[in-house]
């Protein structure tokens, strides 16, 4: 495993402002449990606490969700009655959840997830990261290709890869990892150290056909079958299990080729979910937008009839996606409406293929082995990652993360990961002109397992594995618990890396 960090300087005050403020007005009451003070100081706290944050909404609207905090700050300066209101967790609350699209505290404080989210915002623009790669050994693997990566995910702390042709699809949520099979069968492990596993629905190959991707929510599995017209589209509760909707013919004119995909490596679609509840699939000649609520209403087709999609290069983040004709051209639309956000161009697509993903404010296109950044508002280009990656096999972003996979000359996939998170940068300055090795370990002195010992001791009976690492300390990993899957007649391997 290696590591290295990389740092430019930028303007951080641009970026996209597609998710904040995207509903009505922001104006809240104020917490209940806050308590009442005298008469002249009543109005204030509650008006200011709505103030600031449709300041901060108006700011990231016009210039970008970066310019929220400068646009606070110019608030909080105006009395020490506004500074005040700074101190307001419940005001952190408001803006992380309008601004950042933020939930879930990861933090100490709200303020704390706000200015976290702010700042890994800004390397990512600024091309400010950790990087490391993740290198398989294959000499006690009776066939090597059972190692090649096909599929990633990301999760706030948890990496996961599917390897063996591509047979493993995952979803991770709080507590557990759900992952199917291409014969269209869901599988459910809990990820809390036991390894305990479960068959969630049994599929029937025959009668829907070859499972081509996979994805879901905490309310919606989604499936996207090929193969036998008029099923294309899955629909389950995950809560109960139960499949709500099968319908749609976005797959009918790939039904052929849908039973190649069990015996071929061939990218025929890819299926998202957005954070409005709709999901988007994209083939070679039409993008569909169908309705989560109400099991499979179609909001939208985007059609290419004549350059066609590059499904590779296809995918979507909480309000958009990204979709990539035969040429090139590169077009950021609103899930809901297909309304073009913005465009830009990746060159050298008319000659090679394009792999790509979309985090909230950011496109990355990888071709030739070269990975450019894209912001997803004005379709800016930002920059192209430094390090060269060759032709990639799978590739997935979050606001964090940015993780691919990619095949050596003998099919064997090493995992690249560039990490923005603050706290990684700033170990690195915390000391005026401290030397860069002083700070972060030569990773090429450390002795890790080889992954092939842990697939050795499952036996050599299957060729289906699955990987998982736990993001939370990259500094100096230790790799806790190994244990074992298993599903039918296949091995699934997950080890969890924990920082120590």
């Amino acid at each position: 495993m290696s590591s290295s960090s990389s740092s430019d300087t930028g303007d951080g005050g641009a970026g996209s402002s597609s998710g904040a403020g995207a509903t009505g007005g922001v104006f809240e009451a104020p917490s209940p449990s806050r308590p009442r003070r005298g008469v002249n100081d009543v109005w204030p706290e509650p008006f200011l606490e709505s103030l600031a944050v449709q300041v901060a909404v108006d700011a990231s609207l016009s210039s970008g969700r970066l310019s929220a905090a400068p646009a606070l700050a110019n608030v909080f300066r105006v009395c020490s009655t506004w500074q005040t209101v700074s101190r307001s967790d419940h005001l952190w609350q408001l803006l992380s959840r309008h601004v950042w699209g933020r939930t879930r505290l990861m933090h100490d404080t709200w303020r704390d997830e706000f200015i976290y989210r702010h700042r890994t915002s800004r390397n990512f623009r600024t091309r400010t990261y950790g990087y490391y790669t993740l290198h398989f050994d294959p000499s006690d693997v009776d066939e090597p290709d059972s190692l090649s990566c096909r599929c990633l995910t990301l999760s706030d702390l948890y990496l996961a890869a599917g390897f063996a042709d591509g047979t493993v699809r995952i979803v991770i949520s709080d507590s557990t990892l759900t992952f199917a099979t291409m014969d269209g069968d869901i599988h459910v492990a809990q990820l809390d150290g036991n390894g305990h596993t479960r068959t969630a629905y049994a599929g029937d190959i025959v009668n829907d056909g070859a499972l081509v991707d996979f994805t879901g929510c905490g309310r919606w599995w989604v499936g996207l079958f090929a193969g036998v017209p008029g099923r294309a589209f899955h629909i389950w509760d995950c809560i109960s299990e139960e499949t709500t909707f099968v319908g749609g013919s976005l797959t009918d004119p790939e039904a052929v080729m849908g039973w190649h995909t069990l015996t071929e490596l061939t990218s025929l679609g890819r299926l998202r979910i957005t954070g409005i509840e709709t999901a988007v699939a994209c083939t070679r000649w039409k993008i569909m937008v169908i309705d989560l609520r109400n099991q499979g209403v179609i909001i939208g087709e985007d059609e290419e009839p004549r350059r066609g999609l590059m499904v590779t290069a296809f995918d979507a983040n909480e309000n958009a996606y990204v979709r990539v004709d035969g040429r090139g051209n590169v077009s950021v639309r609103r899930a809901e409406t297909q309304q073009t956000v913005c465009e830009f161009r990746v060159s050298g697509a008319a000659q090679r293929s394009v792999m790509g993903c979309v985090n909230r404010l950011h496109a990355l296109m990888c071709t030739g082995g070269v990975m450019r950044v894209w912001e997803v508002e004005r379709g800016e280009y930002l920059y192209s990652i430094r390090e060269r990656v060759g032709e990639l096999d799978a590739m997935v972003a979050d606001d964090r993360h940015v993780a691919v996979a990619s095949s050596s000359s003998t099919a064997l996939s090493t995992i690249h990961l560039w990490d923005f998170a603050p706290n990684l940068i700033h170990r690195k300055f915390k000391r005026n002109r401290v030397r860069f090795e002083e700070i972060w370990p030569d990773f090429s002195s450390l002795n890790f397992p080889p992954i092939s010992r842990f697939i050795e001791a499952l036996g050599r009976v299957g060729v289906h594995y699955l990987a998982l690492w736990k993001l939370v300390n990259l500094i100096n990993p230790t790799l806790l618990t190994i244990s074992r899957i298993e599903v039918g007649v296949d091995r699934i391997l997950i080890g969890e890396l924990f920082g120590v």
